[in-house]
């Protein structure tokens, strides 16, 4: 990717899949979220709007890994980013918030993660977004990419947060309406608002999201394209709403930050679709090298995996991001969670190892 940035070098301590990253800067957002900028290694960080890094810290002397999405756009910003809220008894969103300064390093994985879209500068395309809290992270990225490289496409954000304060990047944003005057529209939607609060107010279910919608009208655009990220709740809403608009699933890309695994593979169970739980060989290929090891009845391909002491990649351990991504080479697994993955992926053979449990013995993954 082409990047007209300077460079510092920096030292890669680890394997191909991950870096060391220094701490350049840390912003604070809003009362409980901050965004950590970093120095750019040599060769530079290669990513693309929308993906994440996958954080690997050593906390209490165990280590523990989160996925954030970057901010930031490789086509706009010098120092790639990621923004970090608060979680309730969150150990590494609070750890992040609290004692990450400028000059310390982190060890991450490279950059995931298929919420993206390549750019055009002859697209005539209107990109409509809907936000919820921290979800705007990975938007924020695309939404500066979209502007800098297709100048004749608009943008339409509507972003959801509970109050006036809790509001992420409110003034970067502010900022961008008023330099791409005419191209980007941001509808705020606050839930518990303050009284002299203009905007829209209330949750926004699909009446209020259709409203909004229709009232918006480019016809001179040939394109349309929609990125949802944000609670479950408003993901579910929009994509409910633009289903019964008649919009097809190729304009909609989603990215989830949150899903009860043990719920979903507790309702498949039930529905009588998983293989029995038994313990199963298994074959699988990384960087090379084969092993060979026994899953367990109950656990997952990554847990048997790590168990085993190999070396594994992995994130969220939720099936929502592609670090533990491999592909099915022969055998059968049962899949939990795939949200992860696009269409053409799972066509391909790819599976989530964090979510699959083997359902044959013949299996044999590739990680990739």
């Amino acid at each position: 990717m082409f990047n007209l940035f300077k460079k510092k070098k920096e030292e890669n301590h680890l394997g191909d899949k991950y870096l060391s990253l220094k701490v350049r800067e840390v912003v604070k957002e809003t009362e409980d979220t901050v965004s950590i900028f970093f120095e750019q290694p040599e060769p530079f960080l290669e990513y693309k709007p929308g993906q994440y890094l996958t954080v690997i810290l050593d906390i209490q002397g165990k280590e523990v890994r989160r996925s954030y999405s970057l901010c930031t756009s490789p086509f706009t910003d010098p120092h790639p980013g990621i923004t970090v809220k608060r979680v309730n008894n969150g150990l590494v969103s609070n750890f992040l918030n609290d004692h990450i300064r400028p000059g310390k390093t982190l060890e991450i994985m490279k950059p995931l993660g298929n919420f993206t879209c390549d750019f055009h500068s002859k697209n005539k395309k209107h990109f409509v977004m809907v936000a919820g809290g921290s979800g705007i992270t990975p938007i924020m990225g695309i939404l500066k990419s979209a502007l800098i490289n297709e100048p004749n496409s608009k943008i339409t954000l509507i972003y959801c947060n509970r109050s006036e304060e809790q509001i992420i990047f409110h003034k970067a944003l502010n900022q961008l309406e008023d330099i791409y005057a005419g191209r980007l529209i941001v509808i705020h939607n606050l839930s518990q608002p303050s009284s002299n609060w203009k905007g829209l107010k209330g949750r926004l279910d699909a009446s209020k999201l259709k409203d909004t919608l229709e009232s918006i009208h480019y016809p001179e655009l040939d394109q349309i394209q929609y990125f949802i990220c944000g609670p479950e709740g408003l993901m579910n809403t929009t994509v409910s709403t633009l289903e019964s608009l008649g919009i097809d699933d190729n304009q909609i890309i989603k990215e989830s930050f949150y899903t009860d695994i043990e719920a979903k593979e507790e309702a498949l169970k039930s529905a009588g679709k998983l293989a029995p739980e038994l313990s199963r060989e298994i074959e699988v290929v990384l960087e090379g090298e084969t092993y060979h090891f026994e899953v367990p009845a109950g656990k997952t391909i990554l847990e048997a995996g790590l168990d085993h002491d190999v070396d594994m990649p992995y994130s969220c351990q939720s099936g929502l991001c592609t670090a533990c991504r491999g592909r099915l080479i022969s055998g059968k697994v049962d899949m939990i969670e795939d949200a992860g993955l696009s269409a053409s992926e799972i066509e391909q053979g790819y599976i989530l190892c964090c979510s699959s449990k083997p359902a044959s013995s013949d299996v044999k993954i590739k990680i990739e």
